[in-house]
């Protein structure tokens, strides 16, 4: 057995790496609420230490912010998310706007390149580096600064884009012109996430059971999905059931809170019965 495996790392670091979803993760579900809060406690840090006088170099010695941690599970040289997708997406979501705002600057030359982590470019093909296929055609149209239509979308592109809506919405202002460069060299390199490795599919799913996360706790139904899916041992299969149980879970929504409300009920029960 190989040891899990804990550090402190920069989003920096973080999101220059390469990642794909397990099958028992979630949808992007955060809501306005959760994004408003990520916003606020980033911005709100920063501020107690930017100074308009401050040289940039002077932003290596201000405060670090711990923004929580993230599981990885790592297989055959893949690394999976098990738990932290939405606080991984939301600041991917941020950078591209970030990213956005760098662009229509004079002075763009002089920021960071914050580009690579988003996505990379490797004999001429482009890749995302939170790679999850019905995501990167919304993520690409947002990086060209086009308002791609909900309509038609899966639920969670449309969270994607309107979650993106409200970073736009949200962002403040004092900080879209001098203190840009400054926030996002704090950003990248003085916000702080707990890497947790496994190198098991066990290990990975049992901490996600545990795991609390910070922004929107697993409902029942996440729970459910992960227990029957995880006793699946063929991929081909297990894919073809996570597709199935989106497609319902969608229909569900589609009928209304009572009718979600019931499923999620039933799913507790079934959830205490099987565990």
């Amino acid at each position: 057995m190989r040891d899990i495996l804990g550090d402190a790392q920069s989003v920096s670091y973080l999101l220059s790496q390469k990642y794909q979803i397990d099958y028992y993760q979630r949808d992007y579900n955060w809501e306005s609420k959760q994004v408003q809060e990520l916003i606020e406690d980033l911005t709100t840090r920063f501020l107690l230490d930017y100074v308009e006088s401050h040289e940039r170099s002077q932003v290596a010695d201000y405060g670090q912010y711990f923004l929580g941690s993230i599981i990885i599970s790592q297989k055959d040289n893949v690394r999976y998310i098990v738990d932290g997708q939405q606080r991984l997406t939301s600041l991917t979501l941020l950078l591209i706007y970030l990213d956005r705002l760098i662009q229509d600057r004079e002075d763009k030359e002089s920021i960071a390149d914050i580009s690579d982590l988003i996505y990379s470019i490797k004999f001429g093909a482009k890749s995302f580096n939170l790679d999850i296929d019905e995501r990167n055609s919304c993520l690409q149209s947002l990086i060209n600064g086009e308002n791609p239509d909900p309509v038609d979308q899966s639920p969670s592109v449309q969270n994607l884009i309107n979650r993106y809506n409200d970073i736009t919405e949200f962002f403040p202002d004092e900080l879209r012109d001098q203190a840009l460069p400054y926030f996002i060299d704090w950003l990248t390199e003085k916000v702080k996430l707990v890497e947790i490795t496994t190198f098991s599919d066990d290990d990975a799913y049992t901490i996600f059971e545990t795991m609390n996360d910070r922004g929107l706790s697993l409902a029942p139904t996440d729970m459910l999905k992960g227990f029957l899916l995880a006793n699946i041992g063929d991929n081909s299969s297990r894919a073809q059931a996570d597709q199935v149980w989106k497609e319902w879970i969608g229909k569900l929504r589609d009928l209304g809170k009572e009718e979600g409300a019931d499923c999620r009920a039933i799913a507790s029960k079934s959830v205490g019965r099987f565990s």
